[in-house]
């Protein structure tokens, strides 16, 4: 019996040392991370400081301020709140009169405020040729990381600009409303509102994005028009107008129609019902009847495509810019949860697999926000110089056909990062994962850009030859980049390309200008990565999985480069 002493109080010991699973202690799980979006963001920095070199320091002190809102943990619940509680329509009031109000969460608000009363809307135009476009994509960057769903109108907002401006009186009433940096969500008469939003009513259900076979009629009643219809899609339905296209005598014809008449009185769209989405739940998109619509006509009688493409090409730059950040912010997750979740014995994040999968997705994002800030200096030297405009026209298609083929494939190996924790709704990137496949299909599906990207290279063939001529300037620094280019150019698609294979033309347009971009521009070993892994054996890789770097190179650097 004495000898069964010593052991039995040293087994009891051990037992006081162990965790107690009865004790409810959470161990080995990371905390949500808490950073700075702008200042912890090295590749951003980068990318301003080569491509909007003029870009003042207000606009980057504003820029900073709004990095430090993205980061927090209070703004990071705002996202979770407005997606645990989507907008519900209201059709009718308690009397049976028309309503078709949108009710959103209070946090939706205050996103939209951060976003309106910061200018992010309005830059572009405010500092426009001095590094507006630049701003206002990396602000877009930046807001997408706090929630994607409110950037929709804000999206929207900035890029109707353009198409306003054509029409002096419409350009006289609007402008100041849209450029107002203030958030006012209240539904009242246009006049009363010394701020607005606006949105765009283009696809109906017979022809998607066929808009020529439109339904839509407009007839002209005194000074504007009457607009009888259905419209199968419209995002942010609460915005105070819309550019809405319809049919005239002469032909399909762009009208601005404002949610409610002049009286404040109900004009006529009558909201179907909100669209139950896969993702992009914070952003209400409905289903609309226009019933007596009155709207003012914005363009030449039937050349509404032609004047609605000015808003379409803004929102092109925005959507190939939402992946990215989605990229980032899901890169963010898994690196933090990696540096802080051990196995094995050692951090996640130290385990050369894990590693290569977390690089690959650093080397996606650097890439893909040096081509979309590389573009909006494109957009801003196009305000000065008409040269510039046609490579402005293509870019957008591009870029934003490329950067959301890439988005689902890494966003869900992001997600894998956390494991099962990944895939609950509890955690970030369940909703990033989502979010995927939105911007893929809006503004443009991935075929619809490939045949824009033909069209443009018809019309404008010095637009391929600009992009062609700084795809050369980057050669003699990469062996594997130089035998890429001489492939592509040996196969001429750029001068020849076939419809079947225009989607082999843009992705090779893609890769080939970010690994361009890369080289001149980034740290040499992140340019060198990227070649070897997106340019191995001169062939352009497809869009899924992870590449995987080379023996010998290292993935420490790159890491280092995501989060100080």
């Amino acid at each position: 019996m004495p000898d069964s002493l010593p052991a039995s109080s040293t087994e009891h010991s051990r037992e006081e040392e162990r965790p107690a699973p009865w004790r409810d202690e959470v161990l080995n799980q990371s905390a949500p991370p808490l950073r700075h979006a702008f200042v912890d963001d090295l590749p951003l920095r980068e990318a301003l400081r080569c491509h909007a070199p003029g870009l003042s320091a207000d606009l980057l002190t504003r820029l900073a301020d709004l990095g430090a809102q993205v980061g927090t943990l209070e703004t990071r619940a705002m996202g979770f709140a407005v997606n645990a509680h989507p907008p519900v329509l209201h059709t009718h009031d308690p009397q049976g009169r028309r309503r078709d109000d949108v009710e959103y969460h209070p946090d939706y608000h205050r996103l939209m405020r951060i976003a309106l009363e910061g200018g992010w809307h309005s830059v572009a135009w405010e500092a426009e040729g001095c590094g507006g476009h630049q701003a206002h994509v990396a602000a877009l960057y930046l807001l997408t990381q706090a929630e994607p769903g409110f950037c929709c109108p804000i999206t929207m907002t900035h890029a109707a600009w353009p198409a306003l401006r054509q029409d002096e009186s419409l350009a006289a009433f609007w402008g100041p409303r849209l450029r107002a940096r203030s958030h006012d969500p209240r539904t009242c008469a246009p006049r009363d509102k010394h701020c607005a939003t606006f949105g765009m009513a283009m696809t109906e259900r017979q022809g998607g994005s066929d808009v020529r076979s439109n339904l839509t009629q407009a007839h002209a009643e005194g000074e504007g028009y009457r607009l009888n219809g259905h419209k199968w899609f419209m995002s942010a339905p609460m915005s105070d107008a819309f550019l809405t296209l319809a049919q005239l005598e002469e032909g399909l014809t762009c009208f601005v129609v404002p949610r409610r008449r002049e009286d404040g009185s109900h004009n006529g769209l009558q909201l179907q019902r909100l669209k139950d989405k896969c993702g992009n739940r914070a952003n209400a998109s409905s289903e609309v009847r226009l019933v007596d619509a009155r709207g003012q006509r914005l363009g030449e009688p039937g050349r509404g495509i032609t004047t609605i493409l000015e808003m379409v090409h803004q929102t092109r730059l925005d959507a190939a810019t939402a992946p990215v950040a989605l990229m980032r912010q899901a890169l963010v997750e898994a690196l933090h949860h990696c540096q802080q979740r051990h196995a094995f014995g050692k951090p996640l994040a130290s385990q050369p697999l894990m590693q290569q999968v977390l690089a690959d997705i650093a080397l996606e994002v650097e890439a893909g926000i040096a081509l979309c800030l590389r573009i909006a200096r494109q957009f801003d030297d196009a305000t000065r110089e008409p040269d510039a405009r046609p490579l402005a026209r293509l870019a957008p298609s591009i870029a934003k056909y490329w950067h959301n083929r890439r988005a689902p494939a890494l966003l869900a190996e992001a997600m894998e990062c956390l494991g099962g924790n990944g895939y609950i709704e509890e955690h970030l990137t369940a909703r990033l994962y989502r979010e995927a496949p939105v911007n893929a299909i809006w503004e443009g599906s991935g075929n619809v850009l490939c045949l824009d990207v033909l069209r443009t290279l018809a019309r404008h063939p010095d637009a391929g030859e600009a992009l062609l001529s700084e795809l050369r300037d980057a050669r003699g620094q990469s062996p594997r980049y130089d035998a890429a280019l001489a492939t592509f150019e040996r196969g001429n698609l750029l001068h020849h390309a076939e419809e079947a294979r225009a989607r082999q033309l843009v992705q090779s347009l893609a890769v080939l200008w970010q690994a361009a971009l890369l080289i001149r521009h980034a740290p040499a070993d992140v340019a060198e990565a990227f070649c070897a892994t997106r340019l191995a054996g001169t062939d352009i890789p497809g869009a899924t999985g992870v590449h995987g770097l080379p023996p010998g190179m290292s993935p420490r650097h790159l890491l280092a480069r995501v989060l100080p």
